[in-house]
């Protein structure tokens, strides 16, 4: 697991995936990410899914820091956490 990286599913899920939704996979699993600094629950399945497929085509140094950024105001501002 890394720092940034799409946030780990469950098997059932990615069971489900369609061959676009499955390239989130090519990359390692993360504890923040651009899916939680984005709006996390208030996003549906497809956007979520979006947005983890824009973050294996941006991963990089710089990516990852925005990312890292931004998620300690999504946290304290609990955007989208039940």
């Amino acid at each position: 697991m890394s720092i940034v990286g799409p946030r780990p599913q469950i098997p059932s899920e990615v069971a489900d995936y369609t061959a676009e939704q499955a390239t989130r996979l090519l990359v390692k699993p993360g504890l923040t990410c651009l899916w939680q600094v984005s709006g996390r629950s208030h996003l549906e399945f497809e956007e979520w899914m979006r947005l983890d497929q824009d973050y294996v085509r941006q991963a990089g140094l710089m990516f990852d820091a925005g990312i890292l950024a931004r998620t300690l105001p999504a946290v304290i501002e609990r955007k989208g956490a039940y």
